[in-house]
Formats: C-alpha cells, structure tokens, sequence
C-alpha cells in the first residue's frame, strides 16, 4: 500500500502536473503561489533531478455499519482507510520511535500488569526503526548530491528549514543527532523567515548551488546538499512577499528539496479528492498496474468537491441540503468532514458543524474545501497519559507508515522518471479520545503511541 502511494506521488509531479494544476491553483491564494514558484523555476530551468520524499500514509480501521445489522464488532466488515498522505513536514518519526523504546523499556522493567497468559511481551512490542529510516533517507539524498559545484569546492551540509518559534524541535533533533553521529554529516538548523539572510546563490554559477554560512561561523561557508523542509507548508509562514522570494529562493538552488514544490502540491487535499472522488479516472493515469491502483484505490474514503459545478459537487450538495429524501438530513450529516487545503491539526469541520459553516459562502470560495466520508473506527478502551494526567475510557487509533523515496524526476515525453531509493521507514502510532474529532499530536489533540501485536 505504501509503494503504491508514493510510485503515485513520484508520478503525479512529472507526467500530469498540468492536468491538475488548474484544479489546485483555483481552490485558494496560497495553492496558485505554490503553483507559481514552480512555474518561475519551470520558466528558469531546474538545475536539480532529484527529488527526496519522507512520507507519511496514515490509516484508521473503519467499520461500515450502514451495511451491517449487527451489535457486535465481529458482525462488521473491518476496512483499512486512508485517512491522508504527508509530503511535507511529516512529524514525530523522532518521538515516535522513543516511546516505542520507553514501552520496551517499561516491560523489561516489569511495570506492566500480569496477565495469564502474558499479552505484553518482547515479540508483541515491535521496535520502531523511524530515527534511523528516515535520517538513512537524508544521508541517502546529501551522498546522491555528489561533489560540491562551488568553485572552489565548499564543505557540504544538510540544512533543516524550520519555524520559528518551533514547537516541535526535540522530534526534529532526534534526525539530526543521528545524522552527526551516525555519519559525521554537517546539519544545521535554519528559521524559514531567515533564509534570504543566511543563505545565497552565487550568480555567477550556472549550476546554482546553495551557499549556507551559519551565523556562530562567518568565515565557514557550506554547501547545501539537501534541504529538509520542516516548514513553509502554511499560509502564516508567508507574511510578505519576501516570504515567498524566500520560497523561490530554496526551490530554484541545486540542493535536493525534501520536497520539491510539486511534490509539496502532489500532497494537497485536493489532489486527494481529485483521485478519492468515486468514478475519478486520474487514478489509472498516474497507477497503470491495475492490482496497484484497486489496492490503493480500496483505502479511500469517498471525498467530494464543492462548487465546482460538476457531478461530485451535486452529489456533496444533495449531501449538505436539509432535504434529502433517501435518509434523514441530521444523520446524514454525521457523516461527513469538510477539509481546507492546510496541514496540521485543528483545520476540519465536523459533522454538525458544516451546515453553518457554508451557510453564507459564496460558491466559488466552496471550492477551497473538500467533502469527506467520516472514518468510522471500532470502539476500543484503553488510557492516555497527557500533560501528566491519566485519561480513561473510549480511544481512537490513527497508524501512520513513513516511507522514505528518493528519485530522479523525469520529463514528460522526453525522459522516464528513475527510482532510486524506496524503503519503509518505521510508523506512528496516534492514540486519541474518542470525543476528539482531530488527530494532530502538536496539535493538542492526541498522543504518541506504539503498536502492540495480538492474535486475531
């Protein structure tokens, strides 16, 4: 399931870019930007071939109880459904794999419960390898990026963009300490607001290396190998149009883009609803193996436009209305989620929420939101521990599978892409409370896990 996402997303930025652009550039402001850095580097030339992917597919188990009559989980059909996929700034694989180790540790310190037989052991507490899967995917990148191209040469680095302030460091320094240890590979870390400042393109050099010169090293310039983006991925993180020359800066440099732009867009929510919609032909342009494309077109859950005219559009819209013939309007309701296009936590509208919500748009502004089928988990009991306190009772599960992918972009009708690395990268596990419509762990509305393994 994972390979087949990300031979989709390797594919979607190189062979059919232009037939989705004008879906993605007429949802909203911040998505034509993002078109139109790469249209500017298009316009230039891009000077760099490849391109680095750490992914993130996360998945929730759906019961469908509309089909069933039963009272039990064992009368329902059990489904794996996707719930999105990450291509920018897909977090916590450093925390992630450290609870994983803090649960071992807790069982090798016999701090869990007795039961007959033992339900937590060694072989059922699988170890979580993210920190060194996904850093193995960095150094992947900066070796591919071969010899510096200043003249002459500069040592080379892997730079971290990053906000500021960032919430999240203690998960992004767990990659870069593997990295400095494991590989001696220079990383540094660089506040997106501050890259114009503290990083330059030699004019002169047609092959436009990135020169980064940290701050507490004046007289030490390095070159950029690889750029992992751990921001630039929400409209508040582009105050002014420096902002953006800032953008178009990174993108159009030799260094290797975790992601590059187009991968950045590939990721969107509505790319997904483009391939998601029921009856969408995109998907078997960009998954030619039909046993790929029914594996992963199986994981979807159905995600609908709004405003666009189209049949989707009046499905969502029968949907939305207050008079639907077949089913009563309030329950039907509960069934759906309404979605921007932005990343992180705390964006959706749930369920009785949406009717308000569009009551007074204007159409053409509906089309920055996608429609989408609830994921309906099974109910499981267990307890969270957050900010020092234990919570009990109903929770929700949300597995995410990192990947990591570097590839050599190709052009359409000229040069077939190349695949150059692809492996699995570890998993997160999120655990939330069941009242809790969101999942995002920075968020404030879920925490890290780790899987426990049972016999069914």
């Amino acid at each position: 399931m994972r390979s087949g996402w990300e031979a989709l997303l390797r594919s979607m930025p190189v062979t059919h870019s232009q037939e989705l652009s004008p879906s993605l550039i007429e949802v909203d402001d911040f998505i034509a930007k993002l078109w139109n850095v790469h249209l500017a580097v298009q316009k230039e030339g891009y000077v760099q071939e490849l391109s680095l992917g750490l992914f993130r597919s996360d998945y929730m188990v759906h019961v469908d109880v509309s089909m069933f009559g039963g009272q039990n989980l064992d009368d329902y059909a059990l489904q794996v459904k996707q719930v999105e996929f990450n291509t920018i700034a897909s977090s916590f694989g450093g925390l992630s794999s450290r609870v994983s180790e803090l649960h071992r540790h807790l069982l090798s310190a016999n701090a869990y419960p007795h039961t007959d037989p033992p339900l937590i052991t060694a072989s059922s507490l699988p170890t979580n390898p993210s920190i060194a899967s996904l850093s193995a995917g960095l150094l992947a990148a900066h070796k591919a990026y071969g010899r510096s191209r200043s003249n002459p040469p500069l040592p080379l680095c892997i730079l971290f963009v990053v906000q500021e302030p960032e919430r999240n460091v203690f998960d992004q320094r767990h990659l870069e300490y593997h990295l400095t240890t494991h590989s001696q590979v220079p990383t540094f870390r660089l506040p997106f607001a501050s890259v114009l400042d503290q990083t330059h393109i030699p004019t002169s050099n047609p092959m436009r290396p990135l020169i980064y010169t940290p701050p507490q090293l004046p007289n030490t310039p390095y070159e950029v190998t690889t750029l992992y983006l751990r921001a630039g991925y929400s409209p508040a993180e582009y105050p002014s149009d420096q902002s953006w020359t800032g953008r178009l800066h990174l993108e159009r440099s030799a260094a290797i883009k975790c992601p590059s732009i187009l991968t950045h867009l590939a990721g969107s929510k509505k790319v997904q609803q483009i391939l998601a919609t029921p009856d969408s032909p995109h998907l078997a342009l960009f998954l030619p193996d039909p046993k790929v494309e029914e594996r992963v077109r199986r994981t979807f859950a159905r995600m609908y436009p709004l405003g666009d005219g189209s049949k989707a559009a009046r499905h969502a819209n029968s949907m939305l209305s207050t008079d639907i013939p077949i089913m009563d309007p309030e329950m039907a309701i509960q069934c759906y989620v309404l979605k921007p296009q932005r990343e992180g936590g705390g964006n959706n509208i749930y369920r009785n929420a949406i009717r308000p919500f569009l009551k007074d748009m204007p159409e053409h502004q509906k089309r920055a939101y996608i429609l989408m089928e609830i994921i309906q988990p099974p109910k499981l009991c267990n307890s969270i521990l957050r900010n020092g306190k234990v919570e009990s009772g109903e929770v929700i599960g949300e597995l995410g599978i990192y990947g990591v992918c570097l590839w050599r972009n190709g052009k359409d009708g000229v040069k077939k892409g190349e695949t150059l690395e692809n492996w699995e990268a570890g998993y997160l596990l999120r655990t939330k409370g069941k009242e809790s419509d969101e999942g995002g762990v920075a968020a404030g509305f879920g925490a890290v896990d780790s899987c426990l393994l049972v016999d069914v």
